[in-house]
């Protein structure tokens, strides 16, 4: 019988760009310089390469100890940071598969992969036939109609009903210059619902590469989508009570999240990298003041100082919404997903707990804001 979805060895490439201490509490996690010795407890010779950190959790859980798994970006940076280096292309020249997260989130991958010159290098889009908003939509401060997303598909705007916008319809955000992803938002592991569908393309894209271990991805695959149901079901209860209620994030993260539970959310910048301009600072200041907001959410790994004053200046509390973009080395295995999006849940109910406990009569829905804050990574 298979063991479903073991602590894995995780291989991690250290960027060149990037100064990345691992320290010796790696609990099994390896460097790219390990890699050069076969490891005994993987079945077969298969190097599984993978992306970003939930891409990273997401293929463990299903390829347990059938293969090595190869993380391209160090846990410690965030995708948005990520340069490549000649040990990256190196190491995908010699990998048989790349799994990534797809709608332009690894806006790297093409080069990288022109680079690599590797024919027979399969590669698995999570995203494929997952629903999606159009970054459109999401900052037209609409949730929008979600759109399937497959292979191939272009997605023209004029087809869409999420890309429709009324005559006069303000834009903040493009006014203020931000600069996305790409046509459709990419976060969505934040969303367990969607990341089950993310699961499922990886088992069904390796048992392609690998007909043989068959039985070992589909025993772990259900094995970790049981989970995702389970911690679906606890954050729908948790956070049925807040229905309707907004939250505003640095960046845009949170729309999956926010559809998938009756949200509204709203954000600050695009992408992380992207400072905001003053008017959109100034735009948040004045939500948490007319709102009575008692709570705002930071994000472990974005922020400016400007934006940690942004509580002080305001008085109010502070808590985290962690987008699991970046980790510590033991973020690599499925559990990690599982806990950090438990304790997202608890720490958003809090914070609209705190907000309902306010003078303003408890009927009313009122929004929770995220902006970021300078923080330690802990682990």
């Amino acid at each position: 019988m298979p063991q479903l979805f073991p602590f894995r060895r995780t291989a991690l490439l250290l960027a060149s760009s990037v100064t990345v201490a691992l320290g010796s509490c790696a609990s099994g996690t390896t460097d790219v310089a390990d890699t050069e010795t076969p490891n005994s407890a993987i079945a077969t010779d298969l190097v599984v390469m993978t992306t970003i950190l939930p891409i990273t959790q997401f293929t463990n859980a299903v390829v347990g100890d059938r293969a090595e798994v190869i993380s391209l970006i160090p846990t410690s940076v965030s995708p948005h940071d990520f340069q490549a280096s000649p040990a990256d292309v190196q190491a995908l020249a010699n990998a048989d598969v790349l799994v990534k997260n797809g709608l332009e989130m690894e806006a790297f991958l093409d080069d990288l992969i022109a680079s690599a010159e590797n024919p027979a290098l399969v590669i698995i889009d999570s995203s494929e036939g997952v629903a999606v908003l159009s970054n459109e939509a999401v900052e037209g401060h609409s949730a929008g109609k979600a759109h399937d997303h497959a292979e191939g598909e272009t997605h023209d705007p004029a087809e869409g009903e999420a890309h429709d916008h009324a005559e006069g319809e303000a834009h903040d955000h493009a006014e203020a210059g931000h600069h996305h992803h790409g046509e459709f938002n990419p976060h969505i592991w934040l969303d367990p619902k969607r990341a089950i569908q993310q699961v499922e393309n990886i088992r069904d894209g390796m048992i392609a590469v690998d007909p043989e271990g068959e039985e070992i991805y589909t025993a772990n695959a259900a094995a970790f989508i049981a989970e995702l149901e389970a911690l679906d079901a606890e954050i729908t209860e948790q956070l049925a009570p807040f229905a309707g209620q907004t939250f505003v994030a640095f960046h845009d993260f949170a729309p999956y999240f926010a559809e998938s539970y009756g949200l509204a959310a709203e954000f600050l910048v695009d992408v992380p990298t992207v400072s905001p301009a003053p008017e959109d600072v100034k735009r948040v200041m004045d939500t948490v003041q007319a709102s009575n907001l008692k709570t705002i959410l930071t994000e472990p790994s974005a922020g400016e100082d400007a934006f940690g004053a942004i509580a002080k200046d305001l008085g109010v509390q502070v808590g985290v919404f962690n987008p699991l973009e970046v980790g510590g080395p033991e973020s690599v295995q499925p559990d990690y997903y599982l806990t950090t999006m438990r304790q997202n849940a608890a720490n958003l109910a809090s914070a609209f707990e705190t907000s309902t406990q306010s003078w303003l009569p408890l009927w009313q829905p009122q929004p929770v804001a995220m902006v970021p804050q300078t923080v330690g990574l802990r682990f």
